[in-house]
């Protein structure tokens, strides 16, 4: 994949994970307060006041995850974001960091 390509396709994924949450605090009790500069998208419990970061590292063409539970790559094979450790996929690994961060159900669908 190109750089380009890349970063198409990692604006695509951010904006997805916003959008997701926006419908999560629009539907529930959940307070979340998304901002994003760029490549980095922050989502912070207002609650409790963690955070969750995701931002795209175009050198490495891999997505990164930054949450109390620990920093995780995901790059692109077959379709999906894998966890380059163990093999999880982006969405479902983020719905469940979310879910502890914020105690509550926070479920991301790819897009």
């Amino acid at each position: 994949m190109t750089e380009s390509e890349f970063l198409s396709l990692a604006d695509r994924t951010l904006s997805r994970i916003e959008g997701a949450l926006e419908e999560v605090t629009q539907s529930t009790d959940v307070d979340i307060e998304c901002s994003r500069n760029g490549n980095v998208l922050e989502i912070e419990f207002i609650d409790n006041g963690t955070k969750v970061i995701v931002n795209s590292q175009a050198p490495l063409q891999e997505m990164w995850v930054a949450a109390k539970s620990g920093g995780f790559h995901y790059k692109r094979q077959d379709d999906r974001w894998v966890n380059t450790r163990d093999g999880s996929e982006l969405y479902a690994s983020l719905s469940g960091m979310l879910s502890k961060q914020g105690d509550a159900d926070i479920v991301i669908q790819p897009g």
